[in-house]
């Protein structure tokens, strides 16, 4: 009688489970665990439950107890792989949608959840694979397309990732996840009214969904739509107050309104919320509100220029008329160089500067932060080595090993040139030139722009070369390029060892 009430129990559950009346449902499950503490079902799907209200801690005790019971079910490993991802314990995670696939080789959801758990242990490839092979047995499955398009933008393969996204949204429509990663792909390859139409399909699905609108407010800011890029921040922080990111966003667009003491506040609210002190401290000094930092942090650089690599060399040369690779190598042709250098190309970026430096080098080395820069650089085939690396860091180790280094719009992150210059100096050989731009300042020695970049007097940077032991060859003034619409004045230096 007592197994017969259980089993009657559990359907009734199961129904309203499947018609989404999570507490009735929950009530019978707990009705059924009273007739027998150890039915599988009623543990498993109770712990469904628990998860499906975000309570992964309870979810996990739940299907723990049932795989007690019954450790065969590869359903309940994959549902225990989702909850302890939950609490961001991927590794085990990974162990139990592996134990569900041992039981279920072509489980799909296992597959693609499995892939969930490598992307959060920075595994991408591996993760791409498991996507790959959940569609291999499932190829309508959206989910699995949508997570690919989220590890693609991840890797910077931003084409790739819109691909992916698009495929999700043909199986479904109504997807917000892949109406978001459709908008990040967008903004990243610079297709920024679409970006944001994208992002507000994602808002239309999900109402109360922060980050949406944070994507879509840097779209807008990106457009210089900088009013509907505030409102954008405020809402996200309608649904989020202590979103560290979108108050640092919504500083930067105060600031571009010329709302300074309002975005000194936001900044403030952002180092409240958790930002990176760093990264505020450069904030707050870019509007004057604070001591001016020596350097930008390395995480700022790398992300900006990660996120720049596809378009950089397009909007440097057509859209800011950038000019200062040809200026530095007019000056370095001034004096003549050797072509047979061994050549430093400190922040090469995408490697705008190889063409002209290659005519001087017998071996061409390029450093850079950016990875996605870097792989850039590779594609024209110029250099012999490619380091990412802190450029600091990597001249540490390389003693009078240069005959010429060149730094092509780089010092523009950098307000503290001593460190740099010291340590050029330690890596040129005796008669080795530094050749360099900066962007022309006024007043102080350094001093950080709204634009969050630096600019340096050229007082500052001949004293810097006497104190260094350097002699000052040549200096060049320029337009380094424009910022909208108008020029900003450089200077292009060369110095010898």
């Amino acid at each position: 009688m007592t197994e017969s009430l259980a089993a009657s129990l559990l359907e009734q559950a199961v129904s309203l489970h499947q018609q989404g009346r999570l507490q009735p449902a929950q009530a019978l499950y707990r009705q059924v665990l009273e007739l027998n503490p150890r039915q599988f079902d009623a543990l498993h799907l109770l712990g469904v439950i628990a998860r499906q209200q975000g309570d992964a801690a309870s979810s996990i005790d739940l299907i723990a107890r049932a795989i007690a019971v019954n450790d065969g079910q590869a359903a309940a490993h994959c549902n225990l792989g989702v909850a302890l991802l939950d609490l961001g314990r991927a590794d085990e995670a990974l162990a139990s949608h592996e134990r569900a696939l041992a039981l279920h080789p072509s489980y799909a959801l296992a597959w693609s959840n499995r892939g969930n758990a490598l992307r959060r242990l920075g595994r991408p490839d591996e993760a791409l694979d498991s996507y790959q092979r959940a569609l291999a047995i499932q190829p309508q499955y959206a989910e699995a397309h949508c997570n690919r398009a989220i590890v693609l933008q991840d890797q910077g393969r931003y084409l790739d990732a819109l691909g992916a996204a698009e495929d999700a949204l043909n199986l479904k429509d109504r997807y917000a996840d892949a109406w978001l990663a459709r908008g990040h792909a967008l903004h990243c390859l610079r297709y920024l009214p679409e970006a944001v139409e994208s992002f507000d399909r994602a808002i239309h699905l999900r109402p109360d969904w922060a980050e949406a609108y944070s994507a879509q407010g840097a779209s807008l800011h990106r457009l210089g739509e900088f009013a509907a890029a505030l409102n954008s921040y405020d809402q996200a922080l309608k649904h989020k107050p202590d979103d560290a990111l979108a108050h640092y966003q919504r500083g930067n667009a105060l600031r571009s309104l010329g709302r300074r003491e309002e975005a000194v506040d936001a900044y403030r609210a952002a180092l409240a919320h958790g930002d990176n002190p760093e990264t505020i401290a450069f904030a707050l000094a870019s509007v004057g509100a604070g001591e001016t930092p020596a350097t930008l942090p390395n995480d700022y650089v790398r992300s900006l220029f990660d996120q720049y690599a596809n378009h950089f060399d397009q909007h440097l040369t057509e859209v800011l008329g950038y000019k200062t690779p040809a200026v530095l190598d007019a000056l370095l042709r001034h004096v003549a160089p050797s072509s047979e250098l061994s050549t430093v190309d400190l922040g090469c970026g995408t490697g705008l500067c190889g063409p002209y430096l290659r005519a001087y080098s017998r071996k061409l080395h390029g450093i850079d932060l950016s990875q996605q820069m870097l792989d850039k650089a590779a594609q024209r085939g110029l250099y012999d080595e490619l380091t990412c690396a802190d450029l600091l860091a990597y001249l540490d180790g390389h003693d009078a090993a240069f005959d010429l280094a060149v730094a092509a719009d780089v010092f523009v992150y950098i307000g503290d040139l001593a460190p740099v210059f010291r340590a050029v100096h330690a890596a040129l050989r005796p008669g080795g030139r530094f050749c360099f731009s900066v962007e022309a300042g006024e007043g102080a020695d350094y001093v950080l722009r709204p634009s969050n970049r630096y600019a340096h007097t050229l007082a500052y940077l001949q004293r810097l070369a006497t104190e260094t032991g350097f002699t000052v060859l040549a200096t060049q003034a320029l337009d380094a390029r424009e910022e909208n619409g108008a020029p900003i004045a450089a200077h292009a230096m060369i110095m010898t060892r």
